[in-house]
């Protein structure tokens, strides 16, 4: 014990000591970056042109295949979609054997095989990769490319394009891309219904003996492998594998604008503007500006301390997240800061990122600000090589792109030779506030008025609009004012005698409802029931597990989620009481009509029937097309549209039997199985204890 308590002692007098001699007065000066000793992979070439890069890590006993195509960007033009459809189509069976077979083989074998548009991958235990290696090979090389088949993947391709027409994410992602870099670009092109479905079976077939070869191809492997048995792998499976690269593309040169301007895409349907604020630039991985440019991305919009984000998010309370992003491309690339707001600070939101963009221009960033990015990105760095495949893919990287072979050897101390002089001449250089296209995909009768009074340098910013498809169009509005005689008791009234008559609507005393939907590849079933005296029952599950249900007894009523039972709240029981009721338009209350709004494409009658609640009747059927609902939860507003589509009659009543729901950038579809009027409803149903 004695040895120990001096000790302790020697320790404290040398910490003493030590400190004695720090000025403190001074902020210390960063050490200098950690020299960085990067393994290589065992790389080889095949007499067919496949180069492989295999990286042994014997920890665990697991095995993964990646497989590159490094093409020129080819573009598709009318037949835009043969890439989704070739893509989904591999794996569907080969020539030596049914979907069926492939995909019980892989399952038995506890492996995973994808496919993408100029990829495949391969994962699985080390002892079973012969076998999956030579299962990834078959479908790359011997794919069976069946009429069936493919209009089965199109029709898949053309739901999941039906949904993306009504989200102002993909409207805004996909419209920003083509003005960037041109329609006629390969990265401005995408996908409609329209080039689709102009896609046949030969041009996928063409698709594939054009683009997929070893000529321009890489195979990584990383695992519990030993180099000389992925060369022997490689050989047997690939090595027959022969056809010369595509042809090189002449790519169109992307240009910027001439001066700033603001992008509307008019969709009447959003509950949310989405922004994107763009320039095209010259950059790559290779130059010199790169280092200062990833480090002027990260103060500006590249995390959640970031400018954009404090200022849009922190301060403002308008988003849940703004970021940018400032591309490094061999062919071209775009800096982009993008973020989605609700309506009513659409345009506020707009000059808030203006002044952002022109704040890391027009000041030197903080050292604090600095110093923390530079930490950011050596705590990411040091994390990846953790990773064993990081080693395979910087090595990727380094063939891909032209990289000296020392490039990630020196990474950290390039970052932390980055000074704030550098941030501010490459934010000059890059980030051109005086020719951006600020595209606002959004409702236009809430927040054009707004965007057409920006100013900004002293001038009003043009507004050019455009539609989903990229095309300019004309300034979006109905062109008709609503009729002063036009009342909510009378757009109720036609609403109800659309769906079957009052007499045959109020004999619904209560009614039950079953669908289905597929969110991120999981089955959600929705069971809802109802009462006209204004009690609700709904519960959402999967695999047969109920994962959220909300009871309301007419009075009162709770959410029972993970085991947890939440109240409603005072504000939660006065709509529930309104929206639990099937058919709440046979009691008008203080509903009122606030005008006319086009709602897929048809004008609709808006009536604000709560004070957080609008439906849409479109004008021509009667039918309630849509309904928004407006929530408040942490200090953030979200508006939650449901669509109605569809209608089926059942014991006279006609009930949409699809359902669609956007929250956020997620959107999905619920289809309904069956309506029960009158039945399979009891008191017990509504119990709340």
């Amino acid at each position: 014990m004695r040895i120990k308590y001096i000790s302790i002692l020697l320790l404290c007098l040398v910490c003493i000591g030590a400190q004695a001699q720090i000025d403190r007065s001074k902020q210390p000066e960063p050490g200098p970056a950690p020299s960085i000793q990067l393994g290589k992979p065992d790389a080889f070439t095949l007499d067919n042109g496949l180069k492989v890069m295999v990286v042994e890590n014997h920890k665990l006993p697991r095995v993964r295949a990646s497989l590159i195509i490094d093409n020129t960007p080819h573009g598709q033009g009318d037949k835009q979609g043969v890439k989704a459809l070739y893509s989904s189509m591999m794996g569907t069976g080969t020539q030596t054997m049914s979907k069926e077979q492939f995909n019980e083989k892989i399952d038995f074998l506890g492996a995973n095989i994808g496919f993408g548009s100029e990829s495949a991958y391969a994962s699985s235990l080390s002892k079973f990769f012969p076998e999956v290696m030579e299962l990834m090979a078959d479908g790359l090389l011997n794919p069976k490319f069946n009429e069936q088949e493919f209009k089965d993947q199109k029709d898949r391709v053309l739901e999941s394009l039906k949904l993306s027409e009504k989200s102002a994410s993909a409207i805004a992602s996909n419209v920003s891309s083509a003005l960037a870099y041109g329609k006629d670009h390969p990265y401005g092109e995408f996908e409609t219904a329209e080039t689709v479905n102009s896609v046949s079976l030969a041009n996928v077939q063409n698709y594939y003996n054009t683009y997929i070869s070893p000529a321009n191809a890489y195979l990584v492997v990383v695992g519990d492998v030993k180099s000389n048995e992925v060369k022997k792998l490689a050989e047997k499976h690939l090595g027959n594998w022969k056809k010369p690269a595509p042809k090189a593309s002449n790519l169109p040169e992307v240009e910027n604008i001439a001066s700033t301007e603001i992008n509307f895409i008019n969709v009447p349907n959003a509950v949310q503007s989405e922004l994107r604020v763009q320039n095209t630039i010259d950059l790559k991985i290779s130059d010199e500006d790169y280092f200062p440019v990833v480090v002027a991305n990260q103060i500006l919009g590249g995390s959640f301390g970031s400018y954009l984000n404090m200022n849009l998010r922190e301060e403002h309370g308008w988003t849940y997240g703004a970021r940018s992003s400032t591309g490094a491309d061999k062919y071209a690339s775009r800096f982009i800061a993008s973020t989605s707001v609700r309506n009513a600070v659409t345009d506020s939101a707009v000059v808030e990122i203006l002044k952002e963009i022109n704040r890391i221009k027009d000041e030197k960033v903080s050292q604090e600000d600095l110093k923390n990015a530079k930490a950011k990105f050596a705590g990411n760095f040091v994390l990846n090589l953790e990773d064993p495949s990081t080693i395979a893919d910087y090595a990727l990287n380094i063939e891909t792109n032209d990289l000296p072979e020392d490039f990630y050897e020196t990474y950290l101390k390039k970052i932390n030779a980055v000074t704030a002089e550098d941030i501010q001449r490459v934010a000059n250089k890059y980030y051109k506030t005086d020719q951006l296209q600020i595209v606002v995909a959004g409702k236009g009768s809430e927040v054009l008025e707004g965007l057409e009074n920006i100013q900004y340098k002293g001038k009003t910013i043009p507004v050019k609009y455009f539609d989903k498809d990229a095309n300019a169009a004309e300034k979006p509005g109905s062109g008709k004012e609503l009729d002063p005689s036009v009342t909510a008791e009378k757009v109720f009234a036609d609403y109800i005698e659309a769906i079957g008559g009052r007499e045959a609507v109020s004999n619904v005393e209560s009614m039950v409802m079953k669908a289905d939907a597929t969110v991120q590849g999981m089955q959600l079933n929705l069971t809802s029931k109802s009462t006209k005296d204004g009690k609700m029952l709904q519960e959402v599950s999967v695999g047969g597990n109920v994962m959220n249900k909300q009871v309301f007894n007419g009075d009162q009523g709770v959410t029972i989620a993970q085991g947890q039972r939440i109240p409603f709240t005072e504000d939660q029981v006065k709509s529930t009481r309104l929206e639990a009721q099937p058919f709440p338009e046979l009691n008008p209350g203080d509903a009122k009509v606030t005008g006319i709004e086009e709602v897929n494409g048809s004008d609709a009658y808006a009536v604000q029937v709560s004070e957080n609640t609008t439906a849409y009747y479109d004008m021509k059927t009667g039918l309630k097309v849509q309904s928004v609902k407006t929530m408040s939860q942490g200090g953030q507003t979200m508006s939650i549209p449901t669509t109605y589509s569809n209608y089926q009659e059942v014991d006279g009543v006609k009930f949409p039997f699809t359902i669609s729901q956007s929250m956020g950038p997620q959107s999905f579809e619920f289809n309904v199985s069956e309506i029960m009027v009158n039945e399979g409803v009891s008191e017990n149903d509504f119990s709340i204890e």
